[in-house]
Protein backbone atom coordinates (compact mmCIF):
# COMPACT_ATOMS: atom_id res chain seq x y z
CA UNK A 1 0.00 0.00 0.00
CA UNK A 2 1.71 3.20 -1.21
CA UNK A 3 1.75 6.74 0.10
CA UNK A 4 -0.69 9.23 -1.38
CA UNK A 5 0.57 12.50 -2.87
CA UNK A 6 -1.02 14.31 0.04
CA UNK A 7 0.73 12.00 2.49
CA UNK A 8 4.12 12.64 0.92
CA UNK A 9 3.52 16.37 1.05
CA UNK A 10 2.61 16.14 4.71
CA UNK A 11 5.75 14.14 5.50
CA UNK A 12 7.91 16.69 3.67
CA UNK A 13 6.13 19.55 5.37
CA UNK A 14 6.63 17.89 8.75
CA UNK A 15 10.32 17.39 8.02
CA UNK A 16 10.69 21.06 7.17
CA UNK A 17 8.91 22.05 10.38
CA UNK A 18 11.15 19.78 12.44
CA UNK A 19 14.21 21.16 10.63
CA UNK A 20 13.18 24.72 11.41
CA UNK A 21 12.48 23.79 15.03
CA UNK A 22 15.95 22.25 15.33
CA UNK A 23 17.56 25.35 13.80
CA UNK A 24 15.68 27.62 16.18
CA UNK A 25 16.64 25.52 19.19
CA UNK A 26 20.32 25.74 18.21
CA UNK A 27 20.13 29.51 17.71
CA UNK A 28 18.25 29.96 21.01
CA UNK A 29 20.99 27.99 22.79
CA UNK A 30 23.59 30.38 21.41
CA UNK A 31 21.60 33.52 22.29
CA UNK A 32 20.00 32.43 25.56
CA UNK A 33 22.52 30.04 27.09
CA UNK A 34 25.86 31.29 25.82
CA UNK A 35 24.94 34.95 25.47
CA UNK A 36 26.08 35.36 21.85
CA UNK A 37 24.60 37.38 19.02
CA UNK A 38 23.70 35.30 15.96
CA UNK A 39 23.33 36.27 12.30
CA UNK A 40 21.61 34.23 9.55
CA UNK A 41 24.22 33.24 6.99
CA UNK A 42 24.25 32.22 3.36
CA UNK A 43 24.23 28.59 2.26
CA UNK A 44 25.48 27.08 -0.97
CA UNK A 45 24.10 24.33 -3.18
CA UNK A 46 25.72 23.09 -6.40
CA UNK A 47 28.22 25.91 -6.07
CA UNK A 48 25.55 28.61 -6.01
CA UNK A 49 25.32 30.94 -3.00
CA UNK A 50 21.91 31.65 -1.51
CA UNK A 51 22.74 35.38 -1.35
CA UNK A 52 21.83 35.56 -5.03
CA UNK A 53 25.07 37.18 -6.20
CA UNK A 54 26.54 35.35 -9.18
CA UNK A 55 30.00 36.76 -8.41
CA UNK A 56 29.94 35.94 -4.68
CA UNK A 57 33.49 35.39 -3.44
CA UNK A 58 32.51 33.74 -0.14
CA UNK A 59 29.86 31.32 -1.29
CA UNK A 60 28.03 29.88 1.69
CA UNK A 61 30.43 31.52 4.14
CA UNK A 62 29.11 35.01 4.90
CA UNK A 63 26.17 36.66 6.67
CA UNK A 64 23.08 37.55 4.67
CA UNK A 65 23.29 41.32 4.15
CA UNK A 66 19.54 41.77 4.53
CA UNK A 67 19.13 39.62 7.67
CA UNK A 68 19.00 41.26 11.10
CA UNK A 69 21.13 40.19 14.05
CA UNK A 70 19.37 37.92 16.55
CA UNK A 71 20.63 39.50 19.77
CA UNK A 72 22.15 37.80 22.79
CA UNK A 73 19.43 36.98 25.29
CA UNK A 74 16.75 36.24 22.67
CA UNK A 75 14.32 33.56 23.84
CA UNK A 76 13.22 30.53 21.83
CA UNK A 77 9.95 32.25 20.91
CA UNK A 78 11.80 35.37 19.78
CA UNK A 79 14.30 33.28 17.82
CA UNK A 80 11.52 31.28 16.17
CA UNK A 81 9.80 34.43 15.01
CA UNK A 82 13.00 35.99 13.67
CA UNK A 83 14.68 32.88 12.23
CA UNK A 84 11.43 31.79 10.59
CA UNK A 85 12.08 34.48 7.98
CA UNK A 86 15.33 32.75 6.94
CA UNK A 87 14.71 28.97 7.05
CA UNK A 88 17.80 26.92 6.30
CA UNK A 89 20.19 29.81 6.92
CA UNK A 90 23.63 29.03 8.31
CA UNK A 91 24.23 29.99 11.93
CA UNK A 92 26.93 32.67 12.02
CA UNK A 93 28.48 34.41 15.01
CA UNK A 94 29.81 38.00 14.94
CA UNK A 95 33.36 38.10 16.26
CA UNK A 96 34.63 40.93 18.44
CA UNK A 97 31.62 41.30 20.72
CA UNK A 98 31.53 38.43 23.20
CA UNK A 99 34.79 36.88 21.97
CA UNK A 100 37.63 37.08 19.47
CA UNK A 101 39.10 34.07 17.69
CA UNK A 102 42.63 32.77 17.24
CA UNK A 103 42.75 30.67 14.08
CA UNK A 104 45.32 27.98 13.33
CA UNK A 105 45.49 24.89 11.14
CA UNK A 106 43.27 22.11 12.49
CA UNK A 107 46.21 19.71 12.95
CA UNK A 108 48.09 22.28 15.01
CA UNK A 109 44.92 23.19 16.91
CA UNK A 110 44.28 19.59 17.92
CA UNK A 111 47.83 19.14 19.22
CA UNK A 112 47.76 22.47 21.02
CA UNK A 113 44.43 21.66 22.66
CA UNK A 114 45.86 18.44 24.13
CA UNK A 115 48.84 20.37 25.52
CA UNK A 116 46.67 23.15 26.94
CA UNK A 117 44.33 20.69 28.65
CA UNK A 118 47.28 18.82 30.19
CA UNK A 119 48.64 22.14 31.50
CA UNK A 120 45.30 22.89 33.12
CA UNK A 121 45.01 26.30 31.47
CA UNK A 122 41.59 27.96 31.15
CA UNK A 123 40.04 27.26 27.78
CA UNK A 124 37.08 28.53 25.84
CA UNK A 125 35.17 26.80 23.05
CA UNK A 126 37.17 25.44 20.11
CA UNK A 127 35.61 24.76 16.72
CA UNK A 128 36.98 23.21 13.51
CA UNK A 129 35.87 24.00 9.97
CA UNK A 130 35.66 21.63 6.99
CA UNK A 131 38.43 23.72 5.42
CA UNK A 132 40.82 22.42 8.09
CA UNK A 133 40.97 25.44 10.41
CA UNK A 134 40.68 25.50 14.20
CA UNK A 135 39.03 28.44 15.98
CA UNK A 136 39.98 29.10 19.62
CA UNK A 137 37.56 31.48 21.34
CA UNK A 138 39.35 34.07 23.46
CA UNK A 139 38.49 37.36 25.17
CA UNK A 140 37.47 40.28 22.95
CA UNK A 141 40.30 42.54 21.82
CA UNK A 142 42.76 39.71 21.21
CA UNK A 143 42.94 40.20 17.44
CA UNK A 144 44.13 43.79 17.77
CA UNK A 145 46.69 42.83 20.42
CA UNK A 146 47.98 39.72 18.67
CA UNK A 147 50.98 41.17 16.77
CA UNK A 148 52.28 42.89 19.90
CA UNK A 149 51.73 39.82 22.07
CA UNK A 150 53.58 37.60 19.60
CA UNK A 151 56.42 40.11 19.35
CA UNK A 152 56.83 40.17 23.13
CA UNK A 153 56.97 36.37 23.13
CA UNK A 154 59.67 36.38 20.48
CA UNK A 155 57.53 35.18 17.59
CA UNK A 156 57.34 36.74 14.14
CA UNK A 157 53.62 36.59 13.39
CA UNK A 158 54.29 36.79 9.64
CA UNK A 159 56.06 33.42 9.80
CA UNK A 160 53.25 31.64 11.63
CA UNK A 161 50.03 30.15 10.32
CA UNK A 162 48.24 31.83 13.21
CA UNK A 163 45.73 34.64 12.81
CA UNK A 164 43.43 36.74 14.95
CA UNK A 165 39.82 37.30 13.96
CA UNK A 166 38.19 40.31 15.57
CA UNK A 167 35.52 42.93 15.12
CA UNK A 168 33.94 42.99 11.67
CA UNK A 169 34.40 39.28 10.98
CA UNK A 170 32.00 36.35 11.35
CA UNK A 171 32.49 32.62 11.82
CA UNK A 172 30.15 29.79 10.96
CA UNK A 173 28.92 27.99 14.07
CA UNK A 174 28.32 24.25 14.52
CA UNK A 175 26.48 22.41 13.13
CA UNK A 176 26.05 24.62 10.06
CA UNK A 177 27.63 23.82 6.71
CA UNK A 178 30.38 26.18 5.54
CA UNK A 179 30.90 26.82 1.86
CA UNK A 180 29.19 23.59 0.83
CA UNK A 181 32.10 21.54 2.21
CA UNK A 182 30.48 20.11 5.30
CA UNK A 183 29.57 21.07 8.86
CA UNK A 184 31.59 23.03 11.36
CA UNK A 185 32.14 20.94 14.51
CA UNK A 186 33.11 21.53 18.14
CA UNK A 187 36.46 20.22 19.35
CA UNK A 188 35.63 21.70 22.72
CA UNK A 189 31.98 22.57 23.29
CA UNK A 190 30.87 25.79 25.01
CA UNK A 191 30.34 25.77 28.76
CA UNK A 192 28.71 28.44 30.88
CA UNK A 193 31.93 29.82 32.33
CA UNK A 194 34.05 29.70 29.19
CA UNK A 195 31.33 30.96 26.83
CA UNK A 196 30.54 34.07 28.84
CA UNK A 197 34.13 34.73 29.95
CA UNK A 198 36.57 33.27 27.42
CA UNK A 199 40.24 33.24 28.44
CA UNK A 200 42.75 35.98 27.69
CA UNK A 201 44.68 35.24 24.51
CA UNK A 202 48.06 35.55 26.24
CA UNK A 203 47.31 32.44 28.31
CA UNK A 204 47.05 30.26 25.19
CA UNK A 205 49.22 32.09 22.71
CA UNK A 206 52.60 30.67 23.68
CA UNK A 207 51.42 27.09 23.18
CA UNK A 208 49.48 27.88 20.00
CA UNK A 209 52.45 29.70 18.48
CA UNK A 210 54.90 26.94 19.44
CA UNK A 211 52.73 24.19 17.94
CA UNK A 212 51.97 26.26 14.83
CA UNK A 213 55.73 26.81 14.39
CA UNK A 214 56.53 23.11 14.90
CA UNK A 215 53.84 22.17 12.38
CA UNK A 216 55.74 24.10 9.70
CA UNK A 217 59.01 22.34 10.40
Amino acid sequence: MGFTIGGIREIRSGSRRRGRASECTTVAEYTGLWGWDVVPGARTAAGVCSCGRTNCRERGAHPLDFAPVVPAGATLDEVSESWGEFPGAAVMLPVGRAFDVIEVAESAGRRALVRLERMGLPLGPVAVTPQGRAHFFVAPGAAAELPELLYRMGWDDASLDLHGLGSGTHITAPPSDRGGRGPVRWLRSPALDSATKPPAARLLLGTLAYVAHRSRA
